[in-house]
């Protein structure tokens, strides 16, 4: 049934995102590994879930950056390079001599950059993927057998750029895209093993990832013009100086939110596939108009197209495993919605028997 997951997303956002039942809390401290948590949506997930009385491992790769996270009571600081395969192996021999054992891991650290694609510098693709994609398989991997061992969750941070994408930002959109489509597969091959993985999808919440962009645009002194771009680089800078003045806490509404899908999808009785969780309601509406056009594209002009009744008619069916009140993991309605799917997928097919 994950197939179904990329037309699951686009209900997701109408849920109210459900508190984590105190009772989660009670018995063993289960331990959760966040990468990048530094600043951001890792750092005030790991201070969320610190607070709740989860143990959290927080990833970093500065020393001033470790010892600030020792501070903080439940958590340890951990050097994680995700591009590092060395400190990766390190962090896991680490954790495992800690003896908590691992539920959940928060693939949380990425990376930003920014040009047209014509424009775009091989090597900023290369650190780009580096870190978004190759880094999440790489802490994926080193840490599976813990997470299977302990029937737990992954989390990764994908973003609103998973579905959208737009001029400037085909690198990054194309990162998390590859992200969505790894965590689909990670999602089938750990599900026999009674593992869960989710993606969360955040929208524009204050972050320093736009910020170490900006300051890493400003620096690059060997980066050459845009070309029919030109106009657009030159903007960006002025822009990225008054950002970077202007400092972390104007760009924009804390990650508070974000912090509590985490929890949800990592501690939550019924964690979902996908969490879209954004700080207006017209990132939502790109978001979700994105993810319609693209399916309604895919219907159309072709002889296996479903008319507009028959997509509706899998909206409403798929409607109560997205809202809750159906599950995949309840045999009875995997049983019937795997019916539904044989029927609705073959229709034509038997149309034509």
């Amino acid at each position: 049934m994950k197939l179904l997951v990329s037309i699951t997303a686009i209900l997701a956002v109408l849920l109210l995102l459900s508190p984590v039942s105190a009772d989660h809390h009670v018995g063993d401290q289960k331990a959760v590994l966040i990468t990048g948590a530094t600043t951001g949506i890792g750092r005030v997930t790991a201070e969320q879930l610190a607070a709740a009385g989860f143990f959290v491992y927080a990833g970093a790769r500065k020393d001033a950056d470790l010892d600030e996270l020792n501070k903080i009571d439940n958590m340890m600081a951990v050097r994680i390079d995700v591009t590092k395969q060395e400190q990766i192996d390190a962090a896991v021999k680490l954790i495992k001599e800690q003896g908590r054992g691992l539920w959940g891991l928060v693939n949380n650290a990425g990376v930003n950059v920014v040009a047209p694609m014509i424009e775009a510098k091989e090597s900023d693709f290369d650190f780009l993927f580096d870190v978004n994609v190759f880094g999440v398989f790489r802490v994926t991997k080193a840490f599976a057998p813990m997470i299977i061992e302990s029937k737990g969750r992954i989390v990764n941070i994908s973003s609103i750029s998973g579905v959208l994408s737009g001029g400037g930002y085909g690198m990054y959109a194309g990162s998390k895209h590859a992200l969505e489509a790894m965590t689909d597969a990670l999602a089938d091959e750990l599900s026999d093993f009674g593992v869960h993985v989710s993606a969360v999808n955040p929208g524009n919440f204050a972050s320093e990832i736009g910020l170490t962009r900006c300051k890493r645009l400003l620096e690059d002194k060997s980066a050459g013009d845009w070309g029919l771009f030109e106009d657009r680089r030159q903007e960006m800078l002025s822009d990225c100086k008054e950002r970077l003045d202007a400092g972390v806490k104007n760009e924009g509404t804390p990650p508070d939110a974000v912090a509590r899908a985490v929890e949800q999808a990592l501690f939550g009785e019924n964690p979902r596939d996908r969490y879209l969780v954004v700080p207006r309601q017209v990132e939502a509406g790109w978001t979700i108009a994105k993810a319609i056009e693209e399916m309604l594209a895919l219907n159309v002009g072709h002889e296996y197209s479903y008319t507009r009744d028959e997509i509706f008619q899998l909206i409403d069916a798929m409607w109560p495993y997205a809202s809750g009140e159906k599950s995949w993991d309840d045999p009875e309605d995997e049983t019937e919605m795997t019916m539904f799917m044989e029927a609705w997928m073959e229709r034509q097919a038997s149309e034509k028997d």
